[in-house]
Order: C-alpha cells, then structure tokens, then sequence
C-alpha cells in the first residue's frame, strides 16, 4: 500500500480517483450516503484531493423553469474547500461541467472535453485548483467512436448530458461502474481523463 492519501470528495463512483486506487494509494471516498464533506473529519497528511461537488446548480443545462439554489450549490464547494484548507494537500482539484461555479471561483485553470483523453463523447469540463496539467492525447478525429451513441440534432458529436444510464452498456470503459441514476451516469470521470490527471499528479 502507498502511503500517500488521497480524499476524493463528493466522489461518487470513485471514477475518477481509481487509477490513484489501482496503483496502491490510500483513496477515502468522500461520498454521501456513507460519508458528508459537511461532517468529515480528514487524517493527518493528506497528498492529494480530488473535489467534484453536484454541478445541479450551476449546470447550464438545468430547464430554465427550475429555480436554482446558488446558495445550496455554493455550501457544498465551500465546505470542499475547508477541507482542502484544512488539509493543505500537494495538489488539489475542484471539477464541475462548464458552467456557473465560475463565476464563484474564477476562470478555471484547466477545460477539456472527454474525447480529447479518447473517451468518444463531449461534456466540457472544467478544473480550478493547484495541479498539474493533464497531457491531452486526442483530438475528434483520432479519439475511437462509439456506435449507437445519440448524437443530438444539428449536433456532430455525442454529448454525455443527453445520455440516459442504458447507455453505460454502450461504453466499454464504464460498464464495470454501477448507476443507480441518469445523474450518476453522467456524473462520472471519463477514464481517459482520470488515467492522465493521475500521471500527471502522481
């Protein structure tokens, strides 16, 4: 076992935390029901955290007839971050689609969509923290296609938001994950990503 800690916070699957897993890190999964970023109480030198709050409120694509709860949104990033002051770690990284969390904390230092890691489909993403910048190793054009993915109209390329769970089947790279939900499904780290965040950030 490494002895170097990673706290993957709001987690969920552990998607994005798994190559830190497989290569003999300590990983604690921060994730309800089980664990509460409100309540937690984090061990002693801690290397790296990987925070990915709901993105419900700051999505751009919640339906406009829907109020948002900026505040409600704003408590969980907050309490991610005390963790993180808390813990002072090597690297940090906050990650949440594209969308309103910027205008809380700033341009982001790092956007991406999954294809440009090889996984075929877009969600653009952003990153804020103190990290080191993940190598992109694609393009459209060279990341492999998946068949039967919906591509929406007027759209050239699949996009994870318009995918429901029974996609994940479609997915060879995600079918080993268990959703319960849409949301989870969407919610998780394209491997591709995750592979090249941790070579970077190891």
């Amino acid at each position: 076992m490494n002895n170097k800690i990673i706290l993957d916070l709001c987690g969920g699957t552990g998607s994005w935390s798994e190559p830190y897993k497989q290569n003999g890190y300590e990983v604690i999964l921060v994730t309800l029901p089980e664990n509460d970023v409100f309540n937690y109480m984090p061990p002693n030198n801690v290397y790296g955290i990987l925070a990915a709050p709901p993105c419900t409120e700051f999505s751009t694509a919640k339906n406009r007839n829907i109020k948002r709860d900026l505040k409600k949104g704003m408590s969980v990033v907050n309490a991610c971050l005390q963790i993180i002051k808390n813990c002072n770690p090597m690297f940090y990284a906050i990650e949440n689609p594209s969308g309103l969390l910027s205008n809380y904390l700033g341009r982001p230092n790092f956007s991406f969509h999954p294809y440009e890691f090889g996984d075929g489909w877009t969600k653009k993403t952003c990153l804020w923290g103190n990290f080191n910048i993940p190598k992109k190793t694609h393009t459209w054009e060279t990341c492999k296609k998946i068949n039967g993915l919906y591509i929406k109209p007027n759209s050239k390329k699949p996009s994870i938001a318009a995918l429901h769970k029974k996609s994940i089947t479609l997915i060879p790279q995600l079918k080993h994950f268990t959703v319960l939900k849409d949301a989870d499904f969407r919610a998780i780290t394209p491997p591709g990503f995750a592979k090249e965040f941790f070579k970077a950030n190891k």
